[in-house]
């Protein structure tokens, strides 16, 4: 926040359902005299305002950005492949950017969350099968969960190899870092490969 910003303020009256995401904080501004902006920043949704907006205004906008922020984020995950058909799609539309060696799988599929794993591949079949929880996530973080598996139909293990092949997605150590996320605060019990690279 820059020394030219109001004072900044906790929303304590949101709704119900309001009140079970992430807290809010507003900041008021003395340089913003018409538009309203929210964004996340932690575990927490900032919006920030005119200085001169009244409290009744605050928490209509409060409201209303709460809102937009939502729908802007089903759409994001809205454009996950919804079919099988439209998932082994873009695995092979993958496969041609990042992986042009790879074999053509021989199905890739949507399957049940599962216990330990975001997706599993057996390269003896050619199948991949990937965790329904990865359809609300970011459409990179399932990209790379596909050039991974599509990665083991060339090398099956974990090695040098293998981690050279995933690296050609370019948001490969990113996703990584966000599964890692997802999984500490659901309290899941997938962890990453144990002989994954440790990024420097």
């Amino acid at each position: 926040m820059s020394s030219q910003d109001g004072p900044r303020t906790r929303v304590p009256d949101v709704s119900s359902e309001e009140a079970a995401r992430p807290g809010v904080e507003v900041r008021r501004s003395a340089r913003r005299r018409r538009t309203v902006t929210a964004y996340r920043e932690g575990d927490r949704v900032v919006v920030l305002v005119p200085a001169r907006l009244s409290a009744a205004d605050e928490q209509h906008w409060v409201r209303e950005m709460l809102r937009r922020l939502e729908r802007g984020e089903s759409r994001r995950r809205s454009r996950a492949p919804k079919s099988d058909a439209s998932l082994a799609e873009r695995a092979a539309d993958l496969a041609e950017r990042h992986l042009p060696e790879c074999p053509a799988p021989a199905s890739v599929r949507w399957v049940r969350p599962m216990r330990t794993r975001w997706a599993s591949c057996t390269p003896a079949e050619g199948t991949i099968r990937v965790s329904e929880r990865l359809r609300d996530m970011p459409t990179w973080v399932l990209d790379y969960v596909l050039v991974h598996e599509l990665a083991h139909l060339l090398v099956p293990g974990h090695g040098e190899d293998f981690w050279r092949l995933v690296h050609r997605y370019p948001r490969a150590e990113r996703a990584m870092g966000f599964l890692q996320g997802v999984s500490a605060a659901a309290g899941l019990a997938i962890e990453p490969d144990e002989d994954a690279p440790i990024a420097g």
